[in-house]
């Protein structure tokens, strides 16, 4: 069955326990503006991401906080600041990379944390149900335009999830990609 999703492009982002944001700021996490995953919402604040004297700054939190330190970065990112990061869900961090935080307070070296963010469909537990769909389910993407293409996603099936397509900015790019942009979302038959 086919189906058409909308993308949401995935820049760089940094996700943080409270105990680690209290370590980096002052201030109270602030709202810029809420994101269309139900609850969760582009932070005010701001860290630098390091590996060694590599760096790339102003590199935006994601809220609420969690209960893992996570930073998510592209392909791109990761040679800029020199590090291998495997791609990952969302909390999926044994064996992932090293890298540090630092604001105007301090600097936080998370030992584990960094990824590469594998690309995946949000789904709430009613989509899921109507696309029979479960999570964790691949499903092919396909992507029309001047740079054609269809690539493996999978599914992330959360009880308040917004149905669209994540790419980070490397998959984007790679298909000139916009957010907004329309794409067809096939679910594989299970019984194959």
């Amino acid at each position: 069955m086919f189906y058409k999703a909308k993308v949401a492009i995935s820049n760089r982002h940094v996700h943080l326990t409270k105990e680690t944001y209290e370590k980096l700021f002052d201030e109270p996490i602030s709202k810029y503006r809420d994101l269309n995953q139900i609850g969760q919402f582009a932070s005010n604040q701001f860290v630098d991401i390091l590996n060694g004297d590599n760096v790339i700054e102003h590199v935006r939190l994601v809220g609420p906080f969690r209960n893992y330190d996570q930073v998510e970065i592209s392909k791109n990112d990761a040679r800029k600041l020199k590090l291998n990061p495997p791609v990952r869900t969302s909390g999926d961090l044994d064996g992932s990379e090293s890298i540090t935080l630092r604001t105007t307070k301090a600097m936080v070296t998370l030992d584990k944390g960094c990824i590469i963010a594998d690309r995946h469909v949000h789904f709430n537990t009613k989509d899921a149900a109507k696309y029979n769909v479960k999570d964790k389910d691949k499903l092919n993407l396909h992507i029309m335009g001047q740079k054609r293409g269809t690539i493996e996603v999978f599914a992330k099936v959360s009880e308040d999830g917004f149905y669209e397509v994540h790419l980070d900015t490397d998959d984007a790019n790679a298909f000139l990609l916009e957010n907004g942009n329309e794409v067809v979302l096939e679910i594989l038959d299970k019984k194959a």
